[in-house]
């Protein structure tokens, strides 16, 4: 039964809106979705529709936008200058272009990625809200495992597929791994 500190493994697909809606995401191909369950790297609000199902349950729920990445934030929508992304005297067009998602860091060091929406001879304008805010979210899917997590995971926060892991390459955050980051927190 899926409680605190338990590893589960989960397939789902996951929908705009309702089961009709546009699709997001499918982990049915091979991207099984693993997180140790209570350690706060998935949604509360998926987490809580989850919880108390056991391996073989099936699953559907919606989440609505307040409960999963909150409403579209004007002020997440900003003009930088082009200059800021030169690297030895030149911007890199393949890479700043409307459309790309643009890894970058706030003045503390955290890590947020922005979308370019416009490009002009000075600025760039990106938005840096999440790419499902604004969107209600529905999930549906089957429970594959579900097993206690061992005393090295819950250290390291996140787990070891099939016992072993490596650091060097970064660890799940939690996420759904399609880099829009359905069901991480």
């Amino acid at each position: 039964m899926i409680t605190d500190n338990k590893v589960v493994t989960l397939n789902y697909t996951l929908r705009e809106n309702g089961p009709d809606g546009l699709l997001i995401e499918n982990t049915y191909e091979g991207n099984a979705l693993e997180f140790i369950f209570g350690n706060t790297s998935m949604m509360p609000s998926f987490e809580s529709q989850i919880e108390g199902l056991e391996e073989g349950s099936s699953f559907a729920f919606k989440i609505t936008s307040e409960d999963a990445y909150g409403d579209i934030n004007p002020n997440a929508v900003v003009e930088l200058e082009l200059n800021i992304f030169k690297v030895h005297d030149r911007v890199d067009y393949d890479v700043i272009k409307i459309g790309n998602s643009v890894p970058m860091q706030d003045s503390n060091g955290n890590r947020m990625d922005g979308k370019v929406i416009e490009l002009s001879d000075t600025h760039v304008k990106m938005d840096f809200n999440h790419p499902l805010a604004g969107k209600d979210l529905y999930f549906e899917g089957e429970i594959i495992n579900v097993r206690e997590a061992m005393e090295d995971e819950l250290s390291h926060g996140h787990c070891h597929s099939h016992g072993d892991h490596d650091h060097s390459h970064g660890h799940d955050e939690g996420g759904c791994g399609c880099g829009s980051g359905c069901g991480c927190h």
